[in-house]
Protein backbone atom coordinates (compact mmCIF):
# COMPACT_ATOMS: atom_id res chain seq x y z
CA UNK A 1 0.00 0.00 0.00
CA UNK A 2 2.99 2.33 -0.12
CA UNK A 3 2.42 3.23 -3.81
CA UNK A 4 -0.20 4.86 -5.38
CA UNK A 5 -2.18 2.14 -7.84
CA UNK A 6 -2.28 3.70 -11.27
CA UNK A 7 -5.42 3.94 -11.33
CA UNK A 8 -5.62 6.17 -8.21
CA UNK A 9 -2.66 8.46 -10.26
CA UNK A 10 -4.86 8.71 -12.88
CA UNK A 11 -8.02 10.05 -10.65
CA UNK A 12 -5.62 12.36 -9.85
CA UNK A 13 -5.01 13.57 -12.44
CA UNK A 14 -8.21 14.33 -13.09
CA UNK A 15 -9.17 15.50 -10.17
CA UNK A 16 -6.09 17.81 -10.82
CA UNK A 17 -7.30 18.92 -14.67
CA UNK A 18 -10.89 19.36 -13.31
CA UNK A 19 -9.70 21.96 -10.31
CA UNK A 20 -7.16 23.97 -13.14
CA UNK A 21 -10.26 23.94 -15.36
CA UNK A 22 -12.75 25.92 -12.88
CA UNK A 23 -10.04 28.01 -10.75
CA UNK A 24 -9.65 31.62 -11.84
CA UNK A 25 -6.92 32.13 -14.72
CA UNK A 26 -3.62 33.58 -14.50
CA UNK A 27 -0.95 35.37 -16.14
CA UNK A 28 -0.89 34.44 -19.79
CA UNK A 29 -4.50 33.58 -19.88
CA UNK A 30 -5.62 36.36 -18.06
CA UNK A 31 -4.13 38.82 -20.15
CA UNK A 32 -5.90 38.01 -23.00
CA UNK A 33 -9.39 37.29 -21.27
CA UNK A 34 -12.31 38.20 -23.07
CA UNK A 35 -15.30 36.52 -24.77
CA UNK A 36 -13.97 32.94 -25.14
CA UNK A 37 -15.70 32.88 -28.57
CA UNK A 38 -16.89 36.22 -29.44
CA UNK A 39 -20.33 37.54 -29.44
CA UNK A 40 -23.67 35.83 -29.31
CA UNK A 41 -25.85 38.83 -30.06
CA UNK A 42 -25.95 42.09 -31.53
CA UNK A 43 -25.82 43.50 -28.09
CA UNK A 44 -23.06 41.79 -27.01
CA UNK A 45 -20.83 42.60 -29.77
CA UNK A 46 -22.28 46.26 -29.78
CA UNK A 47 -21.36 46.50 -25.94
CA UNK A 48 -17.63 44.99 -25.69
CA UNK A 49 -15.69 47.23 -24.03
CA UNK A 50 -12.87 49.22 -26.44
CA UNK A 51 -9.77 47.46 -24.16
CA UNK A 52 -10.96 44.00 -24.33
CA UNK A 53 -8.45 42.27 -26.41
CA UNK A 54 -11.20 40.70 -28.29
CA UNK A 55 -12.54 43.73 -28.99
CA UNK A 56 -11.45 43.98 -32.99
CA UNK A 57 -12.60 41.07 -33.73
CA UNK A 58 -15.78 41.12 -32.29
CA UNK A 59 -16.79 44.60 -33.65
CA UNK A 60 -15.04 44.23 -37.23
CA UNK A 61 -17.10 40.50 -37.40
CA UNK A 62 -20.24 42.50 -36.03
CA UNK A 63 -20.40 44.95 -38.88
CA UNK A 64 -19.83 42.26 -41.33
CA UNK A 65 -22.46 40.88 -40.36
CA UNK A 66 -24.27 43.89 -39.97
CA UNK A 67 -23.50 45.35 -43.48
CA UNK A 68 -24.17 41.73 -45.13
CA UNK A 69 -27.86 41.55 -43.92
CA UNK A 70 -28.85 45.54 -44.87
CA UNK A 71 -27.05 44.48 -48.74
CA UNK A 72 -23.82 46.64 -48.90
CA UNK A 73 -22.11 45.52 -51.69
CA UNK A 74 -18.65 44.56 -50.45
CA UNK A 75 -16.48 41.19 -50.11
CA UNK A 76 -17.30 39.68 -46.92
CA UNK A 77 -14.14 37.04 -47.57
CA UNK A 78 -11.64 40.24 -48.09
CA UNK A 79 -12.97 42.18 -45.06
CA UNK A 80 -12.24 38.94 -42.97
CA UNK A 81 -8.81 37.82 -44.89
CA UNK A 82 -7.79 41.95 -44.59
CA UNK A 83 -8.25 42.63 -41.34
CA UNK A 84 -6.47 39.00 -40.05
CA UNK A 85 -3.73 39.87 -42.03
CA UNK A 86 -3.52 43.27 -39.87
CA UNK A 87 -3.40 41.09 -36.45
CA UNK A 88 -0.93 38.73 -37.94
CA UNK A 89 1.13 42.17 -39.33
CA UNK A 90 1.50 42.98 -34.99
CA UNK A 91 2.85 39.67 -34.15
CA UNK A 92 0.07 37.79 -32.45
CA UNK A 93 0.80 34.09 -31.56
CA UNK A 94 -0.52 31.74 -32.73
CA UNK A 95 -2.96 30.96 -30.39
CA UNK A 96 -3.89 34.36 -30.10
CA UNK A 97 -4.33 34.14 -33.82
CA UNK A 98 -6.89 31.22 -33.13
CA UNK A 99 -8.88 32.92 -30.50
CA UNK A 100 -9.05 36.47 -32.91
CA UNK A 101 -10.10 34.43 -35.94
CA UNK A 102 -12.67 32.41 -33.64
CA UNK A 103 -14.05 35.50 -32.07
CA UNK A 104 -14.31 37.20 -35.36
CA UNK A 105 -16.06 33.91 -36.40
CA UNK A 106 -18.79 33.00 -33.90
CA UNK A 107 -19.63 36.99 -33.40
CA UNK A 108 -20.06 37.33 -37.26
CA UNK A 109 -22.45 34.12 -37.80
CA UNK A 110 -24.30 34.93 -34.40
CA UNK A 111 -25.22 38.08 -35.00
CA UNK A 112 -26.30 37.00 -38.47
CA UNK A 113 -28.52 34.69 -37.08
CA UNK A 114 -29.86 37.04 -34.60
CA UNK A 115 -30.35 40.20 -37.04
CA UNK A 116 -31.69 38.14 -40.44
CA UNK A 117 -35.84 38.14 -38.98
CA UNK A 118 -35.64 41.38 -38.49
CA UNK A 119 -37.31 43.51 -41.10
CA UNK A 120 -37.25 46.81 -39.77
CA UNK A 121 -33.47 46.24 -39.20
CA UNK A 122 -31.86 48.32 -42.05
CA UNK A 123 -32.96 51.64 -40.63
CA UNK A 124 -31.25 55.12 -41.90
CA UNK A 125 -29.99 55.63 -38.33
CA UNK A 126 -28.06 52.04 -38.67
CA UNK A 127 -26.95 51.89 -42.28
CA UNK A 128 -25.21 55.36 -41.61
CA UNK A 129 -23.08 53.64 -38.72
CA UNK A 130 -22.78 50.52 -40.41
CA UNK A 131 -21.58 52.34 -43.50
CA UNK A 132 -19.46 54.89 -41.13
CA UNK A 133 -17.76 51.84 -39.92
CA UNK A 134 -17.34 49.31 -42.91
CA UNK A 135 -15.21 52.08 -44.63
CA UNK A 136 -13.29 52.39 -42.03
CA UNK A 137 -12.73 48.89 -42.23
CA UNK A 138 -12.06 48.62 -45.49
CA UNK A 139 -9.51 51.53 -45.41
CA UNK A 140 -7.90 49.06 -43.06
CA UNK A 141 -8.65 51.00 -39.21
CA UNK A 142 -9.56 48.23 -37.59
CA UNK A 143 -9.56 50.74 -33.92
CA UNK A 144 -12.03 49.31 -31.57
CA UNK A 145 -14.69 52.10 -30.71
CA UNK A 146 -15.89 52.74 -27.53
CA UNK A 147 -19.45 51.04 -26.84
CA UNK A 148 -22.33 52.31 -28.78
CA UNK A 149 -26.38 52.09 -28.42
CA UNK A 150 -26.42 51.05 -31.80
Amino acid sequence: MGTPSLFSRGALAIIAAALLAVLPACGTVNRLKGPENGASTEKDARDVAPDDPLARPTQVGWTSARATRCGFIFSPEQLRANYLAAEMAVGRSEAEMRKIEKAYDYTRESVLATIEGDLQYCNKERTDAIRKDLNRYLAGDYTPTARMAR
